[in-house]
């Protein structure tokens, strides 16, 4: 698959978890000189702007974004930027500031550039205490409880008002808990399902900071890119919601991925000490129902738990820049 030299895709938060993944899986679709990737910071891995261009852009400086769009004029945007769920909870006004203000700037910078497919992702975060826990269905109850949650909700309203009334193509998923062994974890409440591995794959013990029966929907990064592409790829007569698409793979606990794990490492041991993220999970879904998605667009995941569990140790295992600091922490 390819671009013209002219139709460059930009995608806006590249040094994240799935942003960087993303890039990568992008630049081999469509040539990497085709993939622009942006970030506020630097990345910490030197393959994303080694395999391609990079740009250092804030998407809150609506000059700097107007200066890209102009410079560069991409005919796709995937908008990954935000503070996630535990982070924002700690600096709420910045995290409504940025993930909202900066999901304006970029429907915005679309229309006034005539971009032609927008991506931003929502998360099961949109749900809250009154929503159906188990198989959560596409239309439903909505009441989160976290400003990540609320902004994804606007999000996903506002997503759906420039479809309306821009024509603008806007697509999103609501993706479940990410696990990948490329990034570190980012702040989120799912993130335990990343941490452990590499606690796991270093030796160390892990303390978890969610009760070892607490269910959540996660998704295997693999997976989460086949999503997102998928949902790209269709037909726009195929992508019949416009605020955004339940999706779902796997649910597990705590306890659960330890067992996982102990098959390949019988040793590995897990406390758990519940904190703030305790509150968040509980009032998330413990599974998800994805048949819209299934229908419109023929999404099927790859992975189940103890699949991911083997392509997760064994990266980690034999990819050990991809490992977290974390020996040196440890006593």
């Amino acid at each position: 698959m390819s671009t013209s030299d002219s139709d460059t895709i930009l995608v806006i938060g590249a040094g994240g978890q799935l942003g960087f993944e993303l890039t990568q899986e992008l630049r081999q679709l469509y040539g990497a000189a085709n993939v622009l990737a942006a970030d506020v910071r630097l990345p910490k891995h030197p393959e994303l702007t080694e395999s391609g261009p990079f740009v250092q852009l804030d998407v809150l400086d609506r000059a700097g974004l107007a200066d890209v769009m102009q410079r560069h004029k991409p005919k796709q945007i995937y908008h990954l930027a935000a503070l996630l769920s535990a982070t924002a909870e700690k600096n709420p006004e910045f995290g409504w500031q940025l993930n909202m203000d900066g999901l304006f700037n970029v429907l915005n910078a679309a229309v006034e550039h005539k971009t032609a497919k927008v991506y931003w992702p929502s998360s099961i975060a949109v749900f809250g205490p009154n929503t159906p826990r188990d198989n959560t269905p596409q239309y439903t109850t909505m009441d989160p409880g976290t400003v990540y949650g609320i902004s994804k909700q606007a999000g996903e309203l506002w997503a759906d008002w420039y479809f309306r009334k821009h024509g603008l193509d806007t697509r999103s998923l609501r993706y479940p808990g990410l696990i990948g062994y490329k990034s570190l974890p980012g702040g989120g409440t799912t993130d335990y399902a990343v941490d452990i591995y590499h606690h796991a794959a270093q030796g160390l013990p892990y303390q978890c900071f969610l009760s070892e029966d607490t269910y959540l929907p996660m998704m295997y990064m693999p997976d989460a890119l086949k999503a997102t592409l998928d949902l790209m790829h269709a037909p726009a007569e195929q992508v019949k919601i416009r605020t955004s698409y339940n999706l779902g793979a796997m649910s597990f606990s705590p306890a659960e991925i330890t067992a996982s794990i102990q098959k390949h490492l019988p040793d590995f041991e897990v406390t758990y000490q519940p904190d703030s993220r305790q509150q968040i999970a509980d009032s998330w879904p413990k599974s998800i129902d994805d048949s819209h998605a299934r229908q419109d667009w023929g999404w099927t995941p790859q992975f189940d738990l103890d699949r991911m569990t083997a392509d997760m140790l064994h990266h980690l295992q034999t990819e050990p820049q991809y490992l977290a600091p974390l020996a040196a922490a440890v006593k």
